[in-house]
């Protein structure tokens, strides 16, 4: 999987960067988890704070679009993400923990 940006842009008034980019994969599509990591060590962004907004295949290519957002603080990402957004984008990690303590 290889990912190139296509844009990168600071948006103060949201407090975060946003950032448009490409990825081409062979076989299946990428998972959005799988995605975020990758972005997150390209980047060197806290993962925490990094929210993939949207990962559009392209018909017929092994190419996908995507846009991600990286807040500057989990204030910010809290009041202004939505919480199926929010869902879809926590780690694995803290999905078992959660779980565990609802146990």
């Amino acid at each position: 999987m290889e990912i190139k940006i296509i844009s990168d842009k600071e948006n103060p008034l949201l407090h975060r960067r946003e950032v448009k980019f490409i990825v081409e994969y062979e076989g299946a599509t990428p998972s959005i988890m799988d995605v975020k990591m990758k972005i997150v060590a390209m980047l060197n962004a806290d993962k925490n704070l990094t929210v993939v907004d949207s990962l559009n295949q392209e018909f017929g290519k092994m190419e996908s679009r995507g846009y991600v957002k990286i807040y500057n603080d989990e204030k910010m990402m809290n009041l202004i993400e939505k919480k199926s957004v929010l869902e879809k984008n926590k780690i694995e990690e803290e999905k078992e923990e959660i779980e565990a303590e609802g146990e």
